[in-house]
């Protein structure tokens, strides 16, 4: 929770000016808002509750997932931050890659960035990245 007051917060400074402008949240299809982005995805999930699509942009590899309800997307969010990972949120759409892939979506989407817990091990060694950990694969 901390971390989205600290995204919400940063959008409401006194430095206005400096704040990036972030368009109208992105609204449609898997495939329209894909297109938005500048992705044409690779649908990995075609379900009626859930479609999945891969993107590769020029700001790196992330996931597109569209859902049939607020509810689905609420609970699909809440089991895969305890993966890690940015995410971008839409109504009933979510973006999921690296915080910089994230960001630069957002230019394009809109929406509000929340951040997933850290898997990363104290000891700094790897335990497989959060890509493949995940469930999100993002190739």
């Amino acid at each position: 929770m901390a971390a989205l007051t600290v995204v919400l917060a940063t959008g409401c400074g006194a430095d206005d000016d400096k704040a990036p402008d972030v368009p109208k949240t992105a609204t449609g299809s898997l495939e329209e808002i894909a297109e938005q982005a500048k992705c044409e995805p690779h649908i990995s999930t075609d379900a009626a509750e859930l479609r999945v699509g891969n993107c590769t942009t020029d700001d790196g590899k992330w996931v597109l997932a569209t859902f049939a309800t607020d509810r689905g997307q609420r609970e699909w969010i809440n089991e895969a931050k305890d993966y890690g990972g940015s995410y971008l949120l839409g109504r009933k759409w979510t973006a999921v890659g690296d915080e910089k892939v994230i960001e630069a979506l957002r230019g394009r989407l809109g929406g509000t960035v929340e951040s997933g817990s850290s898997h990363h091990s104290e000891d700094g060694g790897d335990s497989g990245g959060d890509e493949e950990h995940s469930g999100h694969h993002m190739s």
